[in-house]
């Protein structure tokens, strides 16, 4: 267990380090914790720190930083975030968020979140309902059929499916008949476990093809609503913690470009309340211990349907992270919902 002074010395060091990412030495810690200490009894609280884990002597210093262990302590017992309103943005930052259409407003959510933290902003797109409203096959040649899925709002997604046997345009205006009568307003995995149910009562090569076309309709939704903005990740060429190590930024570079990891790791924080903070490799998705990540969900209408945040260096302002990550999820939230 830490005592008082061991929590002060050590909230001070993060800050310290934080502000101005130098090692913190015992003089230093003297002054930036207030505390009238001697430099030995400093040097010893610094010694069961290092003990614990929580800060760390680089190889070129006598000073001490923190660890992802010791920014993990801080952050959750030591941290205070304010909540900021929307008076607290200039006018021309809450109009980048105003109502629009959604792949505008998470663009422009994605530059706002790298703008104000100078690091990199993450928004993933809206999860929408699998839910079709109107579904139609049409013939494209021996074999091959192009579903076209039409959701509840309008939205339209096409697929091309290759079935085991030639159906007739008459065939396939029959099978759509069937699913736009009896499976209208259903979700996909609700159509796909009815059509389980009941492909004892339908031929077995209309049962067949409904089944391709509601495993299309799943795949098509799926591609249309896994994707994540990224914004700002030249930012971290500017970051002094990666400048001389070109290896680290590079993977940082291949984490942007791929993805998926990011998706996995926003997903996951989707389903979580508030604002989220993973430090170093604590998320196990985002394995690299230079960064951390601060996300938060935004919702649509009461519901759930994403998530955005911002990736930067382990050592960074996490008060101010918070704010911003927080403040653009309700931006984004009035954004979208209708009133």
């Amino acid at each position: 267990m830490m005592d008082d002074r061991a929590k002060i010395l050590l909230k001070a060091l993060v800050e310290r380090y934080i502000a101005d990412g130098q090692p913190v030495g015992s003089r230093t810690l003297s002054r930036a914790s207030g505390l009238e200490l001697s430099a030995a009894t400093i040097r010893n609280v610094m010694a069961d720190l290092e003990e614990l884990g929580l800060i760390v002597s680089p190889h070129t210093s006598a000073g001490r930083v923190p660890t992802a262990r010791g920014y993990r302590m801080f952050v959750d017992t030591m941290l205070t975030a304010r909540q900021l309103s929307l008076n607290d943005l200039d006018a021309q930052t809450r109009e980048q968020l105003l109502p629009d259409q959604p792949q505008r407003v998470i663009a422009n959510a994605a530059q706002m979140l790298s703008s104000l933290s100078q690091f990199v902003g993450v928004v993933t797109s809206p999860r929408k309902p699998s839910v079709f409203r109107h579904i139609e096959f049409l013939r494209l040649g021996e074999k091959r059929v192009l579903v076209i899925l039409v959701a509840p709002d309008g939205d339209v997604q096409n697929r091309v499916i290759f079935t085991p046997q030639d159906f007739s345009q008459a065939q396939l205006i029959e099978a759509s008949n069937i699913l736009n009568t009896h499976y209208s307003g259903l979700s996909i995995e609700a159509m796909r476990e009815r059509l389980k149910s009941e492909v004892d009562q339908l031929r077995s090569d209309m049962a067949a093809l409904m089944q391709q076309a509601v495993q299309a309709g799943s795949d098509a939704l799926a591609e249309s609503t896994d994707q994540v903005v990224v914004s700002g990740e030249r930012n971290l060429l500017t970051v002094e913690d990666f400048s001389n190590d070109l290896g680290s930024l590079r993977r940082m570079f291949d984490l942007f470009e791929q993805k998926t990891q990011l998706m996995r790791l926003l997903d996951g924080s989707s389903r979580a309340e508030g604002v989220q903070i993973y430090i170093g490799g604590e998320s196990q998705v985002v394995p690299f211990e230079e960064l951390s990540v601060v996300s938060a969900p935004y919702e649509i209408n009461g519901q759930v349907v994403g998530t955005l945040g911002v990736i930067g260096p382990t050592r960074m302002a996490y008060d101010r992270m918070i704010e911003i990550v927080d403040i653009t999820s309700r931006l984004v939230t009035n954004a979208l919902s209708t009133k």
